[in-house]
């Protein structure tokens, strides 16, 4: 007897901070759109959902290392 295989879930969606205004600053190293890292974008989805959650907790805070009329 072969044991009955569980249904398949379909894949859980993560959460990203993305506004699809993908334009690193120079000074700062950080997205307009968004304030991550290109570091941080290129490895969003293998980070674990605490490291995405502590990052996105950070994005805020970020926007003040960006000059004001680089923001629009």
């Amino acid at each position: 007897m072969s044991a009955a295989t569980p249904p398949r879930r379909p894949p859980q969606a993560i959460a990203t901070p993305c506004v699809m205004v993908c334009a690193v600053d120079g000074e700062s190293g950080l997205c307009l759109g968004c304030f991550r890292t290109l570091k941080e974008i290129a490895g969003w989805r293998a980070l674990g959902e605490d490291e995405r959650t502590r990052i996105m907790a950070e994005l805020p805070a970020r926007r003040d290392r960006i000059d004001p009329a680089k923001l629009g």
